[in-house]
């Protein structure tokens, strides 16, 4: 499903990170066992709490980034939205990068719908994804929530600031078969990349065809080798703290 296609190439390059990142936010919200989220956009939270006990909960800096509506047929970004919510100085950086870059969908205040767009709840909720993946990009934050509002079929993305560690190889080791079967960017190679450099892991080319990439930290290694288009065709990982 195409939705914006000048902003996914920009989500796929995150789209390793954003999928691990957003696993993270699963499990630790799956930890509460059933829950509820609520957001309070003007104190700039997301809270995550427990039904059977809302003392235990999940809270997250909340920083709106956009909001996407089906009655207009827009994007309206979250540095020009009259309630805004969180930090406007991390939502303007996509209008920033849209300035630099030429991309008339970031640079300016609302974004329309493609004439072609299907705008039902489907291809709402998959923009709202392509939008996240291109606010991880931009701005190094993630993990994300994308939050229905209200009835008329409204969803607003928003970047968290939330409690959780820090990526390392081993962990993401552990998770990264079941992302690779799971998420298809276009160029794998890149996500690669920019998976090593958004988690500030470093990463070595295996010969200057980037026939394989090993990416590194304190925690472990994972090798990734690439067939002639960009695409993984194996993975190895060794795994425990690195010499």
């Amino acid at each position: 499903m195409t939705t914006f296609p000048a902003l996914q190439p920009i989500a796929d390059r995150a789209a390793f990170y954003t999928a691990l990142r957003q696993d993270d936010l699963g499990a630790a919200a799956d930890a509460l066992g059933p829950h509820r989220w609520d957001t309070d956009l003007a104190a700039g939270t997301l809270t995550f709490s427990a039904v059977d006990d809302p003392r235990r909960t999940l809270v997250a800096r909340a920083h709106l980034i956009a909001s996407i509506a089906p009655g207009p047929r827009s994007v309206l970004w979250g540095w020009a939205h009259p309630n805004g919510g969180g930090d406007a100085n991390i939502a303007a950086q996509l209008r920033a990068y849209g300035e630099t870059h030429g991309i008339a969908e970031l640079s300016s205040p609302e974004a329309p719908f493609p004439s072609d767009a299907a705008v039902d709840a489907d291809w709402i909720t998959e923009a709202s994804h392509v939008i996240a993946g291109t606010a991880v990009e931009i701005t190094g934050r993630s993990p994300y929530y994308s939050a229905p509002i209200g009835d008329a079929g409204t969803r607003a993305v928003i970047l968290l600031d939330a409690p959780l560690p820090p990526l390392t190889v081993a962990h993401a080791g552990v998770r990264m078969p079941r992302i690779l079967a799971s998420t298809t960017p276009a160029d794998p190679r890149s996500s690669v990349w920019d998976l090593a450099r958004l988690a500030g892991w470093t990463l070595e080319w295996a010969d200057d065809a980037f026939s394989a990439a090993t990416v590194q930290d304190a925690t472990g290694s994972m090798t990734f080798r690439f067939d002639e288009r960009a695409r993984i065709t194996a993975m190895e990982s060794s795994l425990g703290a690195t010499a």
